[in-house]
């Protein structure tokens, strides 16, 4: 989907250390790459959490002062520190002149979602008119899934990846019941092979040519949020619409985290959130993409008043003249303070660029994947270390920024030992601890101490539970 770069992250990180002559696992190694980083002062532009402000820290085990490691950029991105000027500016502005803010200032309220969208063009590959900002990402898929979705008595299955993210499993199964259709029938999981926890992205393309004729939608997770797997999203696209089926996206894992281009692979649809890697807090405003190849055949199912062209809008006459494009999906007004919240981020998205991002990302995940293979690689099971398994691809082109790894030892005491020594990350059922170093404001040095806190919780755990291997 991308090219890779020149250097492979582990050839990188020998590279570093033969030039200062020290091991690859050395201290100097992540200073080396953090001096070299370009990217290294966007982390300024982020609140970055205090060790003695986290519920479960241990205090003994830790310099209170000391910054958390946040590896959870992936569940909650951290607040630019624009957001809370940038929303006392609209409150400001609401207490002083009322009504008048609806047209005046920098984000003028009746239109502020249209301006912050176009500084989303560039995250997700998509012109202006084939984006909107709106409600969450699950409204808005069943918004798509409402216009997208028009089974036929021939044409009539919903194909998703095994294990999607719950709100999207639910989502299709109701659409599946508005039509009156049964789920078992109707709705199409695909799963890995017995005994591999990654899709192999030609069993999705052999179940797409065999069964394309009944399926009416694929819908697939662009990054899973479980395994941290990047979706072959053109391939995936080509080969649904090859077949007659409209093709979309869940992207909140993708979004700000790998580079994308939505309009030039002709995904027909796609949604997000904005409080992972889009950093506009939680509960933050939802996106939604509809290819403008559509403009004119696909229209929303509902509509409301915000769909209507804005110059005829206050004409009252309740005679609809919908806005061409995403746009016209729009139901209601835009909140302003999550507009606010998400309009900070996407200026600090703007000044850095994926393209930037996504290379720094490579890197420093890649060299976060070479210390855990260095230290609890399968190849160390001769030694008394317990194993630490990275379930998620080893190819850079088939992952995002998160790692997802597996212990031959209790995962709940390994997550438990991370959290008192200030690491921020997060567990997942059944037994997944989700790591995703954000280039924006983690870095290599970051990796380097999450390291050494994590061979501190092992060894910990070790103690507790004796002899794990």
């Amino acid at each position: 989907m991308e090219p890779l770069p020149l250097e492979l992250p582990a050839d990188t990180v020998q590279r570093v250390a033969s030039e200062l002559r020290c091991p690859p696992t050395d201290e100097r190694v992540a200073l080396r790459l953090d001096e070299e980083d370009k990217l290294k002062h966007f982390k300024e532009y982020f609140y970055i959490p205090k060790v003695q402000e986290l519920p479960p820290i241990d205090l003994s085990l830790v310099k209170k002062d000391e910054n958390a490691i946040y590896f959870s950029g992936n569940s909650l991105g951290l607040q630019p520190k624009t957001v809370k000027p940038y929303l006392e500016e609209e409150l400001d502005k609401w207490a002083k002149m009322g009504v008048f803010g609806h047209q005046t200032g920098k984000l003028p309220w009746i239109t502020a979602d249209e301006k912050v969208a176009g500084f989303m063009t560039d995250i997700v590959g998509a012109n202006e008119k084939e984006i909107v900002l709106m409600n969450a990402l699950t409204v808005n898929l069943h918004l798509l899934l409402l216009s997208f979705f028009k089974p036929t008595p021939t044409r009539y299955k919903i194909l998703l990846e095994a294990k999607a993210f719950p709100s999207d499993h639910y989502a299709v199964e109701s659409q599946l019941q508005l039509h009156g259709l049964d789920i078992e029938k109707s709705m199409r999981i695909i799963k890995p092979r017995e005994g591999e926890e990654i899709w192999r992205t030609e069993d999705i393309l052999e179940v797409i040519e065999k069964e394309g004729d009944s399926i009416a939608v694929v819908l697939f997770s662009g990054v899973h949020f479980y395994t941290g797997q990047l979706f072959n999203i053109p391939a995936i696209t080509k080969a649904g619409q090859a077949k007659g089926c409209f093709v979309g996206f869940d992207l909140a894992h993708a979004v700000g985290n790998v580079e994308l281009h939505l309009h030039d692979w002709g995904v027909d649809f796609a949604c997000w959130c904005s409080y992972k890697y889009l950093n506009a807090g939680a509960g933050g405003i939802g996106g939604a993409f509809v290819h403008e190849k559509h403009i004119h055949t696909i229209k929303p199912q509902l509509v409301g008043w915000f769909g209507h062209e804005l110059s005829t809008r206050f004409k009252m006459d309740n005679k609809l003249q919908l806005i061409p494009g995403a746009t016209g999906f729009r139901i209601s007004n835009p909140p302003i303070l999550l507009m606010c919240s998400l309009y900070a981020s996407l200026e600090i998205f703007k000044k850095a660029t994926m393209k930037a991002l996504r290379r720094k990302s490579i890197l420093l995940t890649g060299y976060l994947e070479y210390m855990i293979k260095h230290y609890y690689g399968k190849d160390k099971g001769g030694t008394k270390k317990p194993v630490v398994n990275i379930i998620t691809p080893s190819c850079i082109e088939d992952r995002g920024c998160q790692l997802t790894l597996t212990f031959s030892c209790p995962i709940d005491y390994i997550f438990q030992e991370l959290e008192k020594r200030g690491v921020v990350c997060d567990k997942r059922d059944p037994d997944g601890l989700r790591v995703a170093p954000v280039p924006f404001y983690n870095s290599f040095h970051d990796v380097y101490k999450f390291i050494n806190h994590l061979t501190s919780a092992v060894d910990a755990v070790e103690r507790k539970c004796g002899s794990v291997v």
